[in-house]
């Protein structure tokens, strides 16, 4: 299917304005994205998309604070808050439930959704989320460390955007110049800027632990992807969740950063179409 056919809609949920993207028919498979500056549903997921749709109703949301979604503090635990959202968004577009696709910050709260509204969730496709712990690696990585820094002095840059946006894949060739001025053009964004969640200062979120909740409730097939060479989220992080998740299958993919769902395209689409759609 064509790039143009992907539709763009707002649903109001609580006072929130929340945007998305959609394309295809069929039982709902929600992309949600990252939570690094510029970030937005559509352009983390555009390689994604037009496949999923041959299968599925595949929306790519903006969670609030990112891409045209609500801007506004958020003065709750992260996960919890974006939970609520995606379960109330769920709700509204009268889906019943959906496979739940999240990318970093994404996966962090596409698996609290399963844990907190577990009837919301179908099946649960995780790439290097949020909430982790490292057994091996330093905290906060190199990665993380660029992303909340991103707005401090001297302020956000083309060049500072692209030291980031390295961060998140193994082959920097694959990161176009268009790619970053759309970012950075989100990014610099006021609103945007103000209420970036994940950035230093007294608008950032409070993050917590994912690892340390009760995970082995969690009833939903679960397929892990991580990128052997991410820098954002160490891929040890995904040991700790395939250990206690019990329905969790671990994929590592080689040469791949943060972003498997860019950097590996083709191989992505493939492996989680056909996970989400086996018996």
């Amino acid at each position: 299917m064509a790039q143009d056919e992907i539709k763009s809609r707002f649903v109001d949920i609580d006072g929130l304005n929340i945007h998305y993207d959609e394309i295809g028919e069929g039982p709902a498979v929600i992309f949600v994205h990252g939570g690094g500056p510029g970030s937005s549903g559509l352009s983390n997921f555009s390689k994604n998309m037009p496949v999923f749709a041959k299968s599925f109703r595949a929306i790519a949301i903006d969670l609030p604070g990112y891409g045209q979604s609500t801007k506004r503090k958020i003065s709750e635990p992260l996960w919890g808050y974006y939970a609520k959202v995606l379960a109330a968004f769920i709700d509204k577009l009268e889906l019943g439930k959906a496979h739940l696709v999240g990318n970093s910050l994404g996966g962090a709260a596409s698996l609290k959704t399963a844990l907190d509204f577990p009837n919301k969730v179908a099946r649960l496709v995780l790439m290097g989320p949020g909430g982790g712990y490292s057994l091996f690696e330093k905290s906060p990585s190199d990665g993380i460390r660029s992303l909340v820094t991103f707005y401090m002095p001297p302020g956000p840059s083309i060049e500072r955007l692209r030291e980031f946006v390295q961060y998140l894949v193994y082959d920097p060739s694959s990161i176009t110049d268009d790619l970053l001025q759309d970012r950075l053009k989100r990014a610099t964004d006021p609103e945007t800027a103000e209420f970036m969640p994940l950035r230093l200062g007294p608008n950032m979120a409070p993050i917590t632990d994912l690892w340390r909740e009760r995970l082995d409730s969690i009833p939903h097939e679960t397929l892990i992807i991580w990128g052997r060479e991410d820098r954002v989220n160490p891929m040890d992080q995904g040991l700790i969740l395939m250990r206690q998740i019990p329905n969790a299958r671990f994929l590592v993919m080689p040469k791949c950063g943060h972003w498997a769902q860019w950097e590996k395209a083709d191989e992505f689409n493939r492996l989680v179409t056909g996970f989400l759609t086996e018996n």
